[in-house]
């Protein structure tokens, strides 16, 4: 136990001192940060519309077809502040007030000979728009209709029967209900997947490291290469939760300061998460981690140059993109027997069963079949890799092929 957590403590302390780890954590916060900063930067360079957020457009009723009733277009929320002239406006006049930035849009009201009447619409550039605004469009053809009806004399009744009353619902065939922001799921499918990945990944690339400077020759005279396996992994996870603690407590402070309450709750909806998901998840992180950083502890032991990790964790890279894809790609249909595979499956479990939970359709035989799947997945590959460890790590040569590693494993098992 005491060697092991020295091992711990020398991986934690040599993660937390790499300049490539201290940088690229600084980049990611820093990223988090811009991003949640874009509405206020983008608001910021529209200048005029910062306060209000909404594009101005000019409606022009030289004959006065909506009898004074366009300024009630301001209070159907179509994200426009409309401003009416009914006396005639020049193409001209209105170029030159798009350009100075007093507008952004124009609206012409024209009769044409037969009785019928254009609409010109007049924008800065048509590849900022293909077609009238169909928001736009249908406030306008509702303003008038209802205009015409009030002419025609009908009671409220009347009136209230033209327009349909009906109420729409949604229902679903399957049994199990579905409920939760599938944004955030995905979010969260992303930030997992990339904590389990990387993290993982580093064990790999520090095993090489240590071959190459020649520390791994003194780790092994004065410990076991079990112990040196379980304290790397261990100390790396302990290094990534932290990272990815600090790089969600960020996120989350961010979106708080920065975005519009209403743009939050709206797009970020947090009303799912709960401290026994928040527990599952981490539990999923760790069974995952040591899954891959198990794996990657296999793979770096095989190398002795730091310039071949690439291509000797490309298998379990593989492994673990097919994972994530298989998990996020079924959460389209969270119901399916598929996503219900992913969530057992050992390489797609720990990125799919935390948002089935989430999502409020895993049971507790789902669970636990899942942990127990990837807890014997985790003992099998640690038995393989402490055993490939043992009798490769001290290889200095070329990168050992597939056959090889099977041989190495063989001669150990004799």
């Amino acid at each position: 136990m005491r060697d092991l957590k020295t091992v711990i403590a020398f991986t934690i302390k040599d993660m937390a001192k790499r300049k490539s780890f201290i940088i690229s954590t600084l980049i990611i916060l820093i990223l988090i940060v811009i991003g949640f900063n874009i509405p206020n930067i983008m608001n910021a360079i529209s200048g005029d519309n910062e306060d209000t957020g909404e594009a101005k457009i000019l409606i022009v009723d030289s004959t006065n077809l909506f009898e004074g009733t366009l300024p009630s277009l301001n209070y159907m929320e179509l994200g426009y502040n409309v401003q009416v002239a009914n006396n005639e406006v020049s193409f001209e006049d209105i170029k030159s007030r798009i350009e100075n930035k007093d507008i952004n849009e124009a609206m012409i009201i024209e009769p044409k000979e037969d009785g019928t009447y254009k609409l010109r619409y007049i924008v800065e550039n048509m590849t900022q728009m293909a077609s009238v605004p169909e928001d736009l469009t249908n406030a306008i053809n509702s303003l008038y209709t209802n205009l015409q009806i009030s002419k025609l004399g009908l009671t409220q009744e009347q009136i209230a029967s033209l327009s349909p009353n009906f109420e729409f619902t949604i229902e679903q065939t399957e049994e199990q209900e579905v409920s939760g922001n599938i944004l955030v799921i995905m979010l969260l499918s992303i930030v997992l997947f990339y904590a389990i990945y990387f993290c993982a990944y580093q064990v790999s690339s520090s095993i090489t490291t240590e071959k190459t400077s020649k520390i791994m020759e003194t780790l092994v005279t004065s410990t076991s290469p079990r112990i040196i396996v379980l304290g790397k992994t261990i100390g790396i996870g302990i290094v990534g939760l932290i990272q990815i603690c600090v790089i969600v407590a960020v996120a989350l402070i961010s979106a708080k300061a920065f975005l519009e309450p209403e743009l939050l709750n709206a797009v970020l909806d947090m009303s799912m998460m709960t401290p026994y998901l928040a527990i599952m998840t981490i539990v999923y992180f760790i069974l995952g981690y040591l899954a891959y950083a198990l794996l990657y502890a296999l793979t770096g032991s095989t190398v002795s140059k730091p310039e071949d990790i690439q291509s000797a964790n490309t298998p379990v890279a593989i492994l673990a993109v097919i994972g994530f894809y298989l998990s996020y790609f079924t959460m389209m249909n969270p119901t399916s027997e598929l996503n219900q595979f992913a969530a057992i499956f050992p390489i797609s479990s720990p990125f799919c069963m935390p948002f089935r939970i989430m999502m409020g359709i895993a049971s507790t035989s789902e669970i636990i079949l899942s942990i127990v799947v990837l807890v014997i997945t985790i003992l099998i590959i640690a038995q393989v890799a402490i055993k490939i460890y043992s009798n490769a790590i001290l290889n200095y040569g070329t990168k050992m092929t597939f056959k090889d590693i099977v041989k190495v494993y063989r001669d150990k098992n004799n």
